[in-house]
């Protein structure tokens, strides 16, 4: 099965090409200044890079013009985009709602419109390449991963704040977590590594990048984390190789249950 995975920004867009067979990383590239003059296309394939000059007014026009380049005679990787078995979305904030990935419809979309607030940079670029895709290619299926999602099993006493509690209840001040895929990424390989079973382990896992963050994880479940409402001065325009990755685990298995 290969997978496209996508990451949103505001301006730009990031994806890769991944053979979940042979976990090969087929193609890579980042789309800038969508939206702005002088918009263009980085696309890394056999370790060659090419560069693109190419208007992109919005989101949908970028999205097809990466598409386009995946079926390319020169630049593709793929014959046909029914080779695609997904398309994977991370999406940075899924709040009290997604524990989990999920395939994206209309009720999915309308509950990660709801989360704008608590990513208000994010979670509407996130929603520009969902649309954008099931206008393209509307008969593949997606799948929206979660950086909030893995914790969601933060026990309560340790997600409220000592605030008033009414904050909570009315505008969803709270401990959420961030750079979950990566937390739970790390803490399966260590388990795998180690040859143990990961209901056995107690892991502290930190995620060290443009951003950082440190997990408490027991019996392969976040209990504590670092980071709290917000994913603080990360930059989300990056999506690094773990996460690619991650994101196309969670379609792999998705698709197969």
């Amino acid at each position: 099965m290969k997978i496209l995975v996508l990451n949103s920004g505001s301006s730009s867009l990031k994806y890769q090409v991944i053979d979940m067979e042979t976990e090969e990383m087929l193609v890579k590239g980042y789309f800038e200044r969508i939206g702005q003059p002088n918009s263009f296309l980085t696309h890394k394939v056999h370790g060659v890079k090419h560069k693109f000059e190419h208007q992109a007014k919005d989101h949908e026009q970028a999205i097809a013009f990466v598409l386009n380049r995946l079926v390319n005679d020169h630049y593709g990787v793929i014959k046909d985009l029914s080779e695609l078995g997904g398309i994977g979305h991370r999406v940075v904030h899924g709040g009290e709602k997604f524990s989990k990935s999920v395939i994206v419809d209309d009720k999915v979309i309308k509950e990660i419109r709801k989360c704008n607030e608590l990513a208000p940079l994010h979670n509407p670029a996130a929603i520009l390449g969902m649309e954008a895709c099931r206008k393209i290619v509307p008969d593949i299926k997606m799948v929206a991963v979660f950086d909030t999602a893995f914790h969601q099993t933060l026990p309560k006493e340790r997600y409220i704040y000592p605030i008033p509690y009414e904050y909570y209840k009315k505008y969803g001040i709270r401990k959420y977590g961030f750079h979950g895929t990566s937390h739970n990424y790390v803490s399966q390989r260590v388990a795998e590594i180690l040859k143990k079973d990961i209901k056995d382990l107690k892991i502290i896992s930190c995620h060290l990048g443009q951003g950082a963050s440190i997990c408490a994880i027991q019996n392969g479940k976040s209990v504590e984390t670092s980071m709290g409402l917000t994913p603080l001065r990360r930059n989300y325009n990056g999506i690094s190789k773990w996460r690619f990755r991650s994101v196309c685990y969670n379609i792999y298995y998705a698709k197969r249950k």
